[in-house]
């Protein structure tokens, strides 16, 4: 019983936040569509210009893209599973609803829209440029929950740290400006001298947008890749975040 009342208020926390998310502009889930693209055809244009060819295969807008998206999916979930108290602290009044649900309601409607937005841009994209498609699926899928666990996982240490550190949401998004750059977006983890290559491959989204590219370009695959190192990491944040959240949760939504 108590598991059906959690569930159905996660879904009621969902249906909110589709209507305030999406639903209060004009176009809702247009934008969320447009948004990526808009992003990916600017740098594809910049980089054109510079360059005669992309790091990886002969299209501009599919190498961005295969950096860009799940780079944003991880972003995008680390930044708003992170302020899923203050946003759900009004409904957090009610018995019926809990931390966790704020969390969780948060984590699944952002992760659906992403994962929505992937398969109709690159289906769009294959469409459109002609490019041969030669998935690897479960390197695609691989990818994008790798992407969705550590987002997850960095969100539910921010959730805490937010509430607790108030500073610390002013110095996130400072921090996380070079990411988007020091994550291989815009290059191939290849381009990097030594010594600094075995730095770069430290960060772990480094390992989410390879597999990401080893999921769109047959024959290309790093052996430095590992899933289990994302896991881990992303798995040590998600424990110390809920943990820290047990412990102070209804501390911070005790407090006006």
């Amino acid at each position: 019983m108590r598991r059906f009342a959690a569930t159905r208020a996660t879904s009621a926390l969902v249906l909110r936040e589709m209507g305030s998310s999406f639903g209060r502009t004009p176009g809702g889930y247009i934008w969320a569509i447009l948004e990526p693209v808009a992003a990916v055809a600017l740098l594809a244009g910049i980089f054109t210009l510079a360059f005669d060819k992309p790091p990886l295969g002969r299209d501009f807008a599919l190498f961005y893209a295969s950096g860009y998206l799940p780079f944003m999916l991880y972003s995008d979930l680390a930044q708003k599973v992170g302020v899923a108290l203050r946003y759900s602290r009004p409904l957090m009044a009610y018995p019926a609803v809990s931390w966790w649900d704020a969390l969780a309601a948060r984590f699944i409607l952002n992760t659906l829209t992403h994962l929505v937005v992937v398969v109709l841009f690159l289906a769009a994209l294959f469409a459109w440029s002609g490019i041969p498609v030669n998935l690897r699926l479960p390197s695609l899928a691989a990818a994008l929950g790798l992407a969705a666990f550590l987002g997850a996982g960095v969100g539910c240490l921010n959730a805490y740290l937010f509430e607790a550190f108030p500073v610390w949401e002013r110095a996130w998004a400072i921090l996380n400006r070079p990411l988007f750059i020091l994550s291989g977006v815009l290059f191939l983890p290849d381009a990097v001298p030594p010594p600094f290559d075995d730095l770069f491959w430290l960060n772990p989204l480094v390992h989410v947008v390879t597999e990401m590219r080893v999921g769109l370009y047959a024959g290309y695959g790093p052996a430095e890749v590992s899933s289990l190192y994302v896991l881990g990491i992303g798995g040590v944040a998600m424990a110390f975040g809920l943990m820290l959240l047990r412990r102070s949760a209804h501390d911070f939504l005790a407090t006006p």
